[in-house]
């Protein structure tokens, strides 16, 4: 077979894992300098044809090199696809990596839109830097992403193959698709498989090991970001179905968090405190079946007729406006703060300064309630046809619930990581730093901290539990209150 200099690094450190070997010793076993196994294994172009051949014979590899024209002609493609439209292309170039383009067709219609603020409309490829933030966000992270790619037998560092196995029913409203296919006709309302309350039993607790059902039966290819196990569904009158391949998906599936007692709870009591406030938030409902709690959250990015058809929206997480990739979502590893997300806000929303104030509620509310995970990728644009906004609030959770979860913001406010640091000085730095008026800042943060603490015991009141978990949920409750309040005196003093 022909292989680029990125498979061929895969495939050594994959049969040098397989066989138990240390990079110093298949070096030595090789003949070869250790520098030049750790480079060829990270996928760098070599023009040392011999040693090559060496590391790859002495792991019982036969193969085939290919030479840059060759490589060239064998590079496999994705086409991204926007309801039905062939927008691009994702491809592999002669070094293995990815490149995206606009098709010629795309940028000729008169209505053509960007995929992303970070991937602008023009003839010419994006390189790797540019391309990946915004395509390498649409798959999920962290161990989800390792237990997919074990389920399909690829690398988790492989973000082609990944999109190319489960990149079709995404965030957003693009596709990403093999070229020799095109997108599944949309399936019917009776295409889907309503699931029996031990079958969404059993799906919730086969999720951990096979997240997003990569490699199933059902040979579903669905795909969305985050750390924690999710799943696109499609409900309809109450019940829970498996989409059809290529049938857009209508709400997300959410179990709670194994790790942390209450999740689901408190994710909801969050998500619905904010609602009550008048803060946009994502419709989230609360379930349970046996021993498993979960929410359902509607898709924003999804919009069903009066005909019944389910039409995708686009939209983008912050990161990927930014040309971020996962890996720095955080402010501390070098991601976006606040700043830069204000100013994305006021460079590419339609009503700047109604989505900048926006965001502000959205910040200070964060920072009451606890959630100290509000990173640039629980941020997201939405790209209406007559407008873009910032996308309903989601993933709404009180994380300083847990002391096993670091207590400290993801992005800072007023140079502030904790709520119990943070006094009017700070909160008028915050202002200058997002270019908002320091008393308009203050005032609105008093404003929310009001509004939680007049809300928070009936919005609580109103979520069904059992006893056991009501018990939980008012702890989360008079956790949250206790923050407004103590923000409040603070205000006031």
């Amino acid at each position: 077979m022909i292989m680029t200099p990125t498979d061929i690094g895969i495939t050594i450190r994959a049969a040098r894992k397989a066989q138990g070997l240390r990079q110093d010793e298949l070096a030595a076993a090789a003949n070869v300098g250790v520098r030049f196994l750790i480079e060829l294994e990270a996928g760098k172009e070599t023009a040392q044809l011999g040693k090559t051949l060496a590391v790859l014979s002495a792991l019982g590899i036969d193969v085939a090199l290919s030479t840059p024209d060759e490589a060239r002609r064998m590079t496999r493609r994705l086409i991204v696809w926007w309801n039905g439209a062939r927008v691009g292309q994702l491809a592999l170039n002669e070094y293995g990596e990815p490149e995206f383009t606009y098709a010629a067709d795309w940028l000729a219609t008169s209505n053509a839109r960007p995929v992303s603020a970070s991937l602008p409309l023009q003839p010419e490829p994006f390189d790797r830097r540019a391309t990946l933030p915004f395509f390498e966000g649409l798959l999920p992270e962290a161990a989800q992403r390792t237990a997919i790619a074990q389920a399909l037998g690829i690398s988790e560092r492989n973000e082609f193959r990944l999109l190319e196995e489960i990149g079709g029913e995404v965030a957003g409203a693009i596709e990403v698709w093999p070229e020799d296919m095109e997108p599944a006709v949309a399936g019917s309302p009776e295409a889907s498989r309503i699931l029996s309350d031990d079958e969404l039993v059993a799906l919730i607790d086969r999720l951990p090991t096979r997240p997003m059902l990569a490699g199933g039966e059902d040979r579903l290819r669905l795909s969305l970001a985050g750390a924690q196990s999710k799943l696109p569904v499609i409900c309809k009158d109450g019940q829970i179905a498996l989409p059809a391949p290529g049938q857009p998906t209508t709400h997300i599936l959410k179990p709670e968090i194994a790790r942390f007692e209450g999740t689901a709870e408190n994710e909801a009591f969050c998500m619905r405190l904010a609602c009550a406030i008048g803060l946009d938030v994502a419709h989230v409902q609360y379930r349970s079946i046996s021993d498993k709690r979960f929410l359902l959250i509607e898709r924003y990015d999804r919009q069903t007729g009066e005909d019944g058809k389910t039409m995708r929206l686009h939209q983008e997480d912050f990161c990927q406006a930014l040309g971020f990739t996962s890996a720095r979502k955080y402010a501390s590893d070098g991601g976006p703060v606040f700043r830069d997300c204000f100013a994305l806000i006021r460079r590419v929303t339609t009503r700047p300064a109604a989505e900048t104030l926006k965001l502000l509620d959205a910040a200070l509310f964060n920072a009451i309630i606890g959630n100290a995970d509000a990173h640039a990728k629980n941020f997201s644009l939405l790209y209406l046809p007559d407008r873009t906004q910032l996308a309903p609030l989601y993933d709404l959770l009180s994380t300083v619930a847990y002391p096993d979860l670091s207590q400290r913001f993801a992005m800072k406010i007023g140079g502030r990581r904790t709520l119990e640091e943070i006094y009017p000085a700070d909160l008028d730095k915050f202002a200058r730093d997002i270019e908002i008026r320091a008393p308009f800042v203050r005032r609105r943060m008093g404003e929310i901290a009001e509004a939680v603490i007049e809300q928070s015991d009936g919005v609580a009141a109103a979520l069904v539990l059992a006893s056991d978990r009501r018990q939980l949920l008012n702890e989360i409750c008079d956790t949250v209150a206790g923050r407004a309040k103590l923000l409040l005196d603070r205000l006031k003093s």
